[in-house]
């Protein structure tokens, strides 16, 4: 039981009990994912399962798609709906802002840009969680990282209209399209934006519309695959997960010798020094993935899968 399930996460699940769940109903312990999701967010999960779970490393980088909502008039803790109202310093009042207001600071947070890590988050400093930090109430310093963000546009939604909260505040949303590195926080995004627009920002919504070529459209619920009576009818072969990476077909003897960790020399095909490559064999099935040597033209096997 070897491949790839495009799981749509229900809101208030963890990462971790998709993961459980779909142990349960495949009756297998070879199952993990290639990127969380918040408990609050819903949206695309790449699960991997058998011998696909070793092809992690090769999806984890994917770039991410998400429509979010942004509501501005306050601050979290957390960074999202999920937190406590920060002081009164980042309750600035959101029924002014507008989408001119947002789109003129948008091309800033677009590009190559460097963002800080939310103290609420899985990050590990010196061998501790961020997350576990801030429940004790502890925030320390951390440094920016460079993320990338190719797509980022606002839009409006409907019947979304200025509204005072429960503690009297004004508030209002709008959404926002990102596609964007892995490692990109959403919520900090969120929270930076409010404050270039001069209103307090969280993150009220979040769906994970794509993570590198898996799509919604493509995905099965949690309830899907329980009531389903195949539910490794499901699966995607795990060639797919590395369908991006170059290969080569080796013959009957080289596939052999790859299955025992000896490299092949490549004469007729160029690769760059140290790039990935699927290792096929003559029935054009992936049995391994190695790395080109470019001064010796091999390719190495590092991960064999069959």
């Amino acid at each position: 039981m070897d491949g790839l399930l495009i799981i749509d996460k229900p809101e208030g699940f963890t990462s971790h009990d998709v993961v459980a769940r779909v142990r349960r109903i495949l009756k297998t312990k070879r199952v993990g994912h290639t990127g969380t999701l918040d408990p609050f967010a819903t949206g695309v999960m790449v699960i991997l399962v058998g011998k696909a779970t070793r092809l992690a490393q090769f999806l984890d980088k994917d770039e991410k798609e998400y429509e979010a909502v942004v509501r501005f008039g306050f601050e979290t803790d957390t960074g999202d709906r999920t937190g406590m109202m920060r002081d009164a310093e980042t309750r600035r009042r959101g029924e002014n802002v507008t989408v001119k207001d947002i789109w003129k600071i948008l091309p800033s947070f677009t590009g190559e840009i460097e963002q800080t890590p939310p103290m609420y988050s899985a990050k590990k400093i010196e061998g501790k969680k961020l997350y576990e930090l801030a429940r004790k109430g502890i925030e320390i310093e951390r440094k920016a990282v460079r993320i990338k963000i190719s797509k980022l546009e606002v839009y409006e939604i409907p019947n979304a209209d200025a509204a005072r909260n429960d503690i009297g505040l004004w508030t209002l949303e709008f959404g926002l399209t990102v596609a964007c590195s892995a490692g990109t926080y959403i919520r900090t995004l969120a929270q930076d934006i409010g404050r270039a627009v001069g209103a307090g920002a969280h993150l009220a919504e979040l769906r994970r519309r794509r993570a590198g070529k898996f799509e919604l459209a493509g995905s099965v619920t949690i309830g899907e695959l329980q009531d389903s009576e195949d539910p490794k009818s499901y699966l995607i072969p795990m060639e797919e997960a590395v369908s991006h990476i170059p290969s080569v077909v080796l013959n009957a003897d080289r596939a052999a010798k790859t299955l025992n960790g000896l490299s092949t020399r490549i004469f007729d095909l160029e690769f760059d020094s140290g790039e990935a490559i699927q290792m096929l064999n003559e029935d054009r099935e992936i049995i391994a993935i190695g790395f080109y040597n470019e001064a010796e033209k091999t390719v190495q096997p590092k991960i064999v899968l069959s």
